[in-house]
């Protein structure tokens, strides 16, 4: 399917039929995911993959009573990581185990640190918040790709999330990202024009 179709077609699922995707498949959609793009590849993000249908009911309430959040396969919770401080040691050990020269690593990780050091706790939730986006991009685009469907989710109670899924005070759930073999049908795709969004 050329990425074109992908765009076009991929809709806010409403509804899925509860088939299960198969976990070979999830295990790509989440490759599609880790190589997201990531302003200085420090990848401020998690996921949290959920089967249990019990969890996904104690979830559901959460998140306005979303039928989503309990008819789909997976239910992939995406979590802005802000612990820049092993961010970026998880990026140094990386770049170390793929031999990337010294003189390199020491500047983007310089560089890395320098960034760090000079946002407040709240920007960086907002700058890993917004990289968290990015990867989630991926999966909504990525599970039209494989042959299934998604439904981008940012309506729901992320105190309550947390707390359900006991998660670090540095993991923040940001958005949703329920997957399955759609039961509804897209509406019609309305979008402002070129004209509309060029400024």
């Amino acid at each position: 399917m050329e990425f074109k179709d992908i765009v076009m077609q991929r809709y806010a699922t409403k509804k899925f039929d509860g088939r299960t995707i198969p976990d070979a498949t999830i295990d790509e959609l989440v490759d599609l995911v880790r190589f997201a793009p990531s302003a200085i590849n420090l990848q401020p993000w998690k996921i949290r993959i959920i089967t249990d249908q019990a969890l996904k009911a104690e979830l559901r309430p959460a998140a306005h009573d979303q039928e989503q959040i309990t008819s789909c396969s997976h239910l992939l919770v995406f979590f802005a990581d802000t612990d820049y401080e092993g961010l970026i040691g998880n990026v140094d050990a990386l770049m170390q185990r793929q031999g990337i020269p010294d003189e390199t690593r020491e500047q983007v990780i310089g560089m890395a640190r320098e960034y760090a050091s000079r946002m407040s706790p709240e920007q960086r939730f907002t700058w890993s918040q917004a990289q968290t986006y990015l990867s989630a991009g991926n999966a909504f685009n990525g599970a039209k790709a494989l042959g299934f469907d998604s439904c981008p989710m940012s309506g729901f109670d992320q105190a309550a999330f947390s707390r359900i899924l006991r998660t670090p005070a540095h993991l923040v759930p940001v958005i949703l990202c329920p997957v399955g073999y759609a039961a509804d049908r897209p509406m019609k795709k309305m979008r402002f024009s070129r004209d509309a969004i060029l400024v």
